[in-house]
């Protein structure tokens, strides 16, 4: 007799990604498009990170509720994550908020944006829902916080991050037990619980929630018949389990993917000028806490088909060259020298220009002579020849968008109102 074969937890799993936030400390960089659209890494989409976890991990039902200025975000998916295949029991849904519960109503919060999509979920009869952020970086294998949410019995799983004390109080902090079961859950305290036996240490809340399909469903229902909720997770719903059901965190240093070179549990919310900035940068390092390069844990995208890049000219004074960066296809460096920068795909840097510790976005165009440091350039922006941007932090403020941290935020509407 032959056993039947045990199939991993993630194959009746859906996950469930939360994708319709604007990400407003992002300022212009989501004046067009959602922050999980934002550009990350060279090639990809931030939401392309919680996704390939998703598959990555097994996951097979996959949905994304889009709501703020989303054509970029669907029109990203659309293009990049169309593979899915009904026939081999995978699906790969879109939800836009549209009103499909209330003609006034579009997604009122994070659960109202999956308690409107309760019917889809149920035509697809999985046992276990994955509730994702759709705008975090990481790498994680969601089979082991599933088997976790199995083996103790939980309600509901949470995935939690160990940070320093008193960097906690911006994040929604867990309070948890010996035995990690969480007595309180509480929104950016001024004074966060620590871990057991780690005084300086505490849980952070990622966002992402284990659920036994029913009992979610159930708990969605009851809140939505709630007139003073605000029909959100974080606020709502896990308070609610916490008090008076079984709630457990799930550490990521768990199930965080690290390939070789990654000594560290890398999670990032990219959420500000400075943090986006500083982890597209961070993977210009010889060897970066974050591996894009590890081919068993790959971070899938749109890949789009584009030309090598190239690098010309060999004078002196007019070098193609790029020392500690990253650099996509179809980018021309025509006499031009990048140090610690990423380059999107398409940006053609022209002769004599110089980039240091630039990010830059797809299809920019550098003008010569322009001498740029410290900076993030948007989609599509030409900079005009002899730009200095990174020396005057005065003029600098005056022209784009400077960040606490020093960071210029470079759009074409800035570029516009330039009096060359």
């Amino acid at each position: 007799m032959v056993e039947k074969r045990i199939q991993p937890l993630a194959r009746d799993a859906m996950a469930y990604v939360l994708a319709g936030g604007r990400g407003s400390r992002l300022k212009e960089l989501t004046d067009r498009r959602a922050k999980p659209a934002v550009y990350f890494g060279g090639k990809s989409r931030i939401i392309d990170f919680a996704l390939s976890n998703a598959l990555n991990s097994g996951i097979r039902r996959i949905g994304v509720a889009t709501q703020y200025k989303a054509h970029s975000l669907i029109r990203h998916m659309q293009r990049g994550w169309n593979f899915f295949r009904p026939e081999r029991n995978e699906s790969f849904d879109i939800l836009p908020a549209s009103q499909r519960v209330s003609e006034t109503q579009w997604y009122e919060g994070t659960a109202d944006a999956v308690f409107q999509n309760i019917d889809i979920i149920q035509d697809y009869g999985v046992e276990y829902m994955v509730i994702l952020a759709g705008d975090h970086v990481y790498k994680m294998d969601y089979e082991y916080m599933l088997q976790q949410h199995v083996d103790s019995g939980a309600d509901v799983t949470i995935g939690c991050l160990e940070v320093p004390r008193m960097e906690a109080t911006g994040f929604g902090v867990v309070h948890v037990e010996e035995n990690d079961r969480i007595i309180d859950f509480v929104e950016k305290p001024a004074d966060p619980p620590a871990i057991p036996g780690k005084p300086e240490s505490a849980f952070a809340s990622m966002g992402i929630y284990v659920f036994h399909t029913k009992f979610l469903i159930e708990e969605l229902r009851r809140d939505a018949a709630d007139p003073n909720s605000s029909r959100d997770f974080g606020k709502d719903i896990i308070p609610y389990i916490v008090k008076n059901g079984k709630a457990v965190a799930h550490r990521f240093a768990n199930s965080c993917v690290r390939s070789d070179f990654e000594h560290e549990p890398y999670w990032r919310d990219v959420g500000t000028i400075d943090a986006y900035w500083q982890a597209n940068i961070d993977l210009t390092a010889i060897v970066p806490e974050l591996d894009i390069y590890d081919k068993s844990w790959p971070i899938w995208t749109y890949a789009e088909i584009s030309p090598p890049a190239k690098f010309v000219h060999d004078d002196d004074d007019r070098r193609g060259s790029a020392t500690s960066s990253v650099v996509a296809g179809d980018c021309i460096i025509s006499g031009a020298t990048l140090n610690n920068s990423l380059l999107f795909t398409g940006v053609r840097a022209n002769s004599y220009s110089r980039l240091e510790s630039a990010v830059v976005l797809p299809s920019v165009k550098i003008g010569r002579h322009a001498q740029l440091s410290n900076v993030v350039i948007d989609h599509g922006v030409i900079i005009p020849e002899g730009l200095i941007v990174g020396e005057d932090p005065t003029l600098d403020a005056k022209r784009f968008r400077r960040s606490e941290g020093g960071i210029c935020l470079i759009t074409q509407p800035m570029i516009d109102k330039l009096d060359m």
